[in-house]
This record gives structure tokens, sequence and C-alpha cells, in this order.
């Protein structure tokens, strides 16, 4: 959609420029009739400035306050700008551009709908789009009633309680999906034929009730497919995208920032949910590996306990930051499946070796979400509690995983030989992104985060093998109440 002719442009232009200027945004390469569409739905969106946005409820309750504080005080904001390339959004990252498939949205049944004015021309639909199939909606994925396992020690216990006090809930979910069906609809005004979809720990089963949301905008698919390279045209369109949320959504969504990083993000907080959002475009790989995880998740009553307990972990020692050198939420959730995986009595097995079709890249985007449902539950003979499992994975990775000559693998269910390729030299830790096969880990670049994060294994280890108390590596109360 943007080629290369716009690699030269500075991703804002001038004020005096912004209003009707469609055409000095737009690349050459467009036909006359696609132009003429585009910039009547550009138009249209910029005069639909004149109506006012309703204050926003959720459905008949009154108008929710918010507070006025100022935002993304927290975690990772007031570094990125000067962050490694390699940041926080990293796990998304794919060299390997993949055709991109019609997304048939999986929306919540009986969803509410923010309470908002009419919008202008919300029924054209541009000659370009007509290759696409009607948009279908897909009953809403809610999480398999799996029974928790049993805690008879203390360890075991309190991992269970702080699962129990931080899972992410389905009210939390809704909110999430809430908001990004709205978003779809406004988004779709500037790209009618694109599709939003929720992606990352908000649906892969390991969020927790503080978890952010993350978005993938997919802007145009087959058979009108076209690749979206992340430095040029991605960033080019999150800039439109920037501009809509400032001039039209402002009454509830608080101050929208686009992160011109390596894979680039809109970031903004939903003033209804107070939920932070990251959206970035046409990462695919994203969608498929959200759920991946979900059928990991739901696969064995142990899975997301221990998860989450370790993400808790290594948050409260910082070795959980991509942004910061460490190591992302999803490398960390990998390295727990493949310890899973790799017991003398797995826990878990290579579900993209079993069902192959199913968790195939080459399965279309609208048929992703009904893998999980394809997979039963996995029946193990490990009867190990969830103490055990804790202490056995900072055994394993303080005392056993070779860090210098393997590469963790779970899509082969064991730890493998690292690649020759450049990506895997001189890299600390390897960890294979299961669709595309490129590294999740490569954020850590410098061999003092890289002991830091092996010497806080070994000294856990000993603390927990020595304590059988949680609090030694992690202090319970504090953990339950950042949630």
């Amino acid at each position: 959609m943007f080629p290369n002719s716009i690699l030269g442009r500075p991703p804002f232009t001038p004020n005096h420029q912004q209003h009707n200027n469609f055409f000095a945004l737009s690349p050459t390469l467009y036909s006359h009739q696609q132009l003429i569409d585009a910039q009547f739905n550009f138009q249209n969106t910029d005069l639909s400035r004149a109506v006012s946005l309703q204050q926003l409820t959720y459905g008949n309750v009154s108008p929710i306050q918010t507070s006025t504080s100022p935002l993304f005080r927290g975690r990772k904001l007031s570094d990125e700008k000067n962050l490694p390339l390699d940041g926080k959004r990293q796990r998304f990252h794919s060299p390997h551009q993949e055709p991109t498939i019609v997304n048939h949205i999986v929306p919540l049944s009986g969803e509410r709908r923010y309470s908002m004015p009419p919008l202008f021309h919300t029924h054209y639909v541009p000659d370009i789009v007509r290759c696409v199939p009607p948009f279908r909606e897909i009953p809403f994925l809610e999480p398999r009633e799996i029974t928790l396992p049993e805690a008879k020690d203390k360890l075991s216990q309190q991992i269970l309680e702080l699962f129990e006090a931080c899972q992410q809930q389905v009210s939390d979910l809704k909110k999430k999906e809430l908001c990004r069906t709205q978003l779809q609809r406004e988004i779709q005004l500037l790209f009618p034929q694109s599709r939003l979809f929720l992606v990352g720990s908000s649906l892969n089963g390991f969020g927790t009730r503080s978890s952010d949301g993350d978005l993938c905008l997919v802007v145009k698919e087959e058979p009108c497919f076209f690749q979206v390279n992340q430095k040029t045209e991605a960033r080019h369109i999150l800039t439109l995208v920037h501009k809509h949320f400032c001039t039209r959504l402002s009454g509830y969504i608080e101050r929208p920032q686009l992160i011109r990083a390596k894979v680039p993000i809109v970031k903004f907080r939903d003033k209804v949910s107070c939920v932070e959002f990251d959206l970035n475009v046409n990462n695919i790989v994203g969608i498929r590996n959200t759920f991946l995880l979900r059928t990991y998740a739901y696969l064995e009553n142990r899975v997301r306990p221990l998860v989450l307990v370790i993400k808790k972990w290594a948050s409260h020692h910082e070795i959980n930051d991509a942004s910061r050198g460490t190591l992302s939420s999803y490398s960390l959730v990998l390295m727990v499946l493949h310890y899973l995986q790799t017991l003398p009595e797995p826990i878990l097995p290579s579900i993209q070796k079993i069902y192959p079709e199913s968790f195939s890249p080459a399965v279309q985007l609208h048929l992703v979400h009904q893998a999980p449902c394809n997979v039963p539950p996995y029946l193990s003979k490990n009867e190990s509690n969830l103490g055990d499992l804790l202490l056995g994975f900072l055994k394993y990775y303080a005392t056993e995983f070779d860090w210098n000559s393997q590469m963790i693998s779970v899509r082969e269910a064991k730890a493998i030989p690292r690649p020759d390729g450049i990506e895997w030299r001189n890299k600390y830790i390897c960890v294979e992104e299961p669709f595309d096969g490129t590294n999740t880990a490569r954020a850590v670049h410098e061999k003092q985060k890289f002991d830091m994060i092996k010497d806080q294994f070994l000294k856990s280890w000993h603390r927990l093998k020595n304590k059988r108390d949680l609090n030694s590596i992690l202090p319970l109360r504090a953990a339950i109440l950042k949630r």
C-alpha cells in the first residue's frame, strides 16, 4: 500500500499543510481511483471533527470518571526514546513476511458498545476492497474450564494463592475487547478493509489483572496483499492512525503517542477501562503465537499458575523487560514451556508436531482462533506439584541448560544446537520463535545483563531450596497488591 517512495517524507506534515492534504501523504503508485477513494475517506473523517464525542459509558451506567494524572509515567516509557532497536515489542518483529488473510474478528457475545454519536459515511465501501470477503462475526472465545491442581504443601499453596489473586478476569478481557471493537470501527474509516486483533498476554491465557493490551492492525489482506516495511510503511500508517486518534478520539483515549522504534507502535490509554494499549501494524506472527500459547495455557492445569509466578518473580528481580536488555514476557513463557517439555516425564508435548495442520503458518488468520478448540487436554504421568516445578525450573536454567551452545525450542520440545546465522552470533540467550524461527531473546545483548539473569536464577534456586517459602524470592503480599 505504501511503497518505498515515502521513505524520505517526515512522519508528520507541517501544520499549515495538514488540512486537505491526503495526496501529500500518499505515495504515487496508487491508481487514480484508489487515491480518490482514500482521499474521500480521509476528508470525511476530517469533517467529522465537528461532531463532539459524548462522555463514554458502559451500557446504561453512569459515565466513568477518569484520572487527570499524567499518562505513561510507568515502567518503560521514560527510557524508550533511547532504547536499543530490540525494544519491548520485539516479540512481534519478523523478517519473514507472510501472506495475511482476512481477519474475521472474535467479538464478545452480546457485547456492549461505547456510547457515541453517528459517524459520517460509515457505509461507504470503496472499489479497492471489493475483493475482501464480507465481515462475519465469530463467537468470543471463553476460557476453557479447567480444575486447578491440588496444593498440599506450603509452597504450592502460595503459588496458587498468587495465581488466583492476580490472574486476568473475564471482566478485564471484555473491557479490552470492547475498546478493540470501537477502535476497529474508527480505523476502518481510514483503512476500510483493515482488521484489529487483540494479541499477547491479554488473550494467550497468561495475562494478569494489570496486563497491558496489545493490538495488531492488519491493514490489507489477500488477495489484495502487500508487505509492510516496519521502517517506512508501518510508521506512515501509524502516523495516520495517531493523527486520527488525536483529532477524533480525545474524548475516550488519553494522549496517544507514536513510538518510532524498530517495530513502531502507537501507545495510548483507554479512559473507560483505564487500560494501556500498544498498537502495531501487520506483525502477523504475534497473532499466530497468541493462539499457540493459548493452547499451551489450557493444555495442562499446572501451566498457567507456574507461568504467572515466574513472570512475577522475574519482574520483581528486574529481569523481565526487553526494553532494558533483559527477557521479554514472551521469552519467559517459552522458557517455562520448554522446561515442562524436557522433563524426564514431560508435562507438555510439542503441539506443533502433534497438530501440524492446526498450527501451520499457512492457516488463514480468520481460522487461527479455532486451533485451541481442536486440542484436548494433555494427560501427563508427571505428578510433580507446583512447588517442585518452580524449584526445577530455577535449577534447570541455573545449572543444567547450556547457554553457550543450545537454543530453546518449543517447536521441537527440546534444546537444539544454535544456528550459525548472523542473528544468533554473539547472542547470550537464544529462544526460538515457534513460527518464524527468529530469536525472541535478542534484546539480551549485554554480558552484564546476561550475567545478572543467570545470577538471579542461581540465587533464587538456592534460597527457595533452603526455605521452601515463596516469600524468600518474591514478596507475596506486594506481588498480590500489584496484581
